[in-house]
């Protein structure tokens, strides 16, 4: 399949993969077509997706089977009324209808809209007005049910809610039962344009409203060099990636570039809290070959004894999503023999910079440039830094929108227009880059501290804090003070061990800890425990709403 997209697609080095490594874009391209399609039409019998959950339930899909359910809920949403460009949500956990219900969208020229479940009535209420959603495909759970409930006298143009069960509520419409009396569907293949709404997101919101981000047609081509060449997933391939499908990483990691690689899509459905010990019985059991997850998830996992688990499966690890503190990369790798391979991306962008299979991680380090973005940090002034000085990571556009970056915000050009213009995307994340090329994450633009005339970034502060065994869990963020105009906090979360010991001869023990960790002047100054960090429905921190809390009290 890759080949049919590449003309290389082996490299020799990190040079020759940034010389090289092409995209072929069809002129028509739609991935329900032109991937599940294709394999269902050559190999029907090769396995999409292995599904399990939490009560020992597995399935196996298969591409003759993934084409047949597709085409059916595709035929069912055609008969509500569902049109090209018509917008329509999905709140779906990590239930095997997410997968069909995408290509079923993408097939009929809808606009995919994922969504968590973790949204209120209000958050429901906000997105059916910004994007006029038509339909909500929605798991019969309670809680979202009466969220969708709640919402919906306050959404003229939602006209469908469809549940996939276990309940569908009076006034519903039931999902199996749709699509098993829908007629056969007719392909609109070649009907849409690879440049038409595709799929949209709405961004975390770690500080403002949600912006909706529209990506187009081409965006799954773009993942070919998130799974081949940073996952480094082959036909045969088992990968799992610990994601929520409302996230952006769901896409990342577990649909588009995965299957057009001819790996199978591995899944794992569990409701509750995340137990680091049952993922890596999971992991264990189905024999898991290549493993994604946030840098969170891995600091659960490295407190596990992980003597007991058989992870000689395992071939391959990645993160993304926040920044990776160097400690975990190293005690990882001390434990299971795997590096972590990081890479750094945007829910505006594809991958934009990574370690490859061509180049050795740096603990720490966001990674290198990849062919299809080219980027540069820039300072205030618009003029490029040099190594190692501060500045916005940008991405150039002069000769024309590259592969894997979106369309606009949509319905708000004043946005598209502010973050991007002149030839130049601006991301809103401060960097440096080392004399080796290796790009460093220091903070968004927002939350830089600036204290006694020092510009410090949380993640260096939060990366040496993690490096205490008492430390879970930290936002490093800035308070006001008379003298010094900000000080540095940390709001940290211990581990069970530790909590009891939460008090001043603690507080004296992480400051001076840090201190012998990095520049002194970077200390915290003041420290709060807590119970959780909050965070956004998507999983990052909020430092925007301790900054808040703090100029409240």
């Amino acid at each position: 399949m890759i080949e049919r997209f590449l003309k290389q697609t082996e490299f020799s080095s990190y040079e020759d993969f940034m010389q090289n490594y092409k995209v072929q874009v069809p002129e028509h391209f739609n991935f329900g077509y032109d991937v599940v399609d294709a394999y269902a039409e050559t190999e029907p019998e090769k396995e999409a997706i292995l599904w399990t959950n939490d009560r020992g339930d597995v399935k196996h899909i298969t591409y003759r089977e993934y084409k047949d359910l597709s085409d059916k809920v595709a035929s069912y949403l055609l008969t509500l009324g569902i049109q090209r460009g018509d917008c329509v949500m999905l709140i779906l956990k990590r239930r095997i209808e997410w997968w069909i219900t995408m290509v079923a969208l993408h097939k009929i020229g809808a606009v995919a809209i994922p969504a968590t479940h973790l949204l209120t009535d209000k958050d429901i209420i906000y997105r059916c007005h910004e994007a006029d959603i038509k339909a909500i495909v929605a798991v019969g759970d309670n809680q979202i049910l009466r969220n969708v409930y709640a919402a919906r006298a306050f959404c003229p143009t939602l006209k469908h809610c469809i549940s996939i069960g276990p309940e569908v509520p009076q006034g519903w419409d039931n999902y199996w039962q749709g699509l098993m009396m829908a007629p056969k569907f007719e392909s609109q293949k070649g009907q849409n344009d690879i440049h038409d709404n595709f799929l949209m997101y709405f961004t975390s919101g770690t500080s403002g409203e949600p912006k909706m981000v529209m990506h187009d047609y081409t965006y799954p081509l773009a993942h070919i060099l998130t799974a081949k060449y940073w996952h480094k997933l082959h036909d045969g391939s088992l990968h799992l990636t610990v994601a929520d499908t409302g996230w952006g990483k769901a896409v990342w990691g577990k649909f588009y570039g995965q299957m057009i690689c001819g790996a199978t899509v591995f899944v794992h459905d569990f409701e509750g809290r995340f137990v680091a010990a049952n993922l890596l019985k999971v992991m264990q059991d189905y024999k898991v070959t290549s493993f994604c997850a946030p840098p969170t998830v891995y600091r659960f996992m490295i407190r596990e004894d992980l003597n007991q688990y058989d992870l000689s499966s395992l071939e391959y690890c990645t993160t993304a999503g926040e920044a990776l503190n160097p400690s975990v990369f190293l005690e990882w790798k001390e434990k299971t023999g795997i590096m972590i391979y990081e890479a750094y991306g945007q829910t505006e962008t594809t991958l934009v910079l990574g370690t490859y299979p061509y180049v050795n991680p740096n603990p720490g380090a966001m990674g290198l440039p990849n062919p299809q973005f080219t980027v540069d940090v820039l300072d205030s002034e618009g003029k490029r830094c040099k190594p190692c000085e501060h500045g916005q990571l940008v991405i150039k556009t002069a000769g024309g929108k590259p592969l894997g970056l979106f369309k606009e915000y949509y319905k708000h050009p004043e946005l598209t227009e502010k973050a991007h213009h002149e030839g130049i995307y601006y991301t809103g994340d401060v960097v440096y880059y080392d004399e080796q090329g290796y790009f460093w994450f220091v903070s968004r633009a927002d939350d830089v501290i600036k204290s006694s005339g020092y510009r410090i970034g949380p993640f260096e502060v939060e990366s040496a804090l993690m490096s205490h065994p008492a430390v879970v869990e930290c936002a490093i963020t800035g308070v006001p003070d008379e003298i010094r105009g900000q000080v540095v906090k940390a709001t940290i979360v211990l581990g069970s061990e530790w909590k009891e010991k939460a008090g001043p001869e603690l507080v004296s023990e992480l400051q001076d800890y840090v201190k012998r960790q990095t520049a002194p002047y970077k200390y915290p100054r003041v420290i709060e425990f807590v119970e959780e960090l909050p965070k956004t429905i998507s999983g990052k921190i909020r430092r925007v709403e301790i900054r808040d809390n703090d100029c409240k009290k």
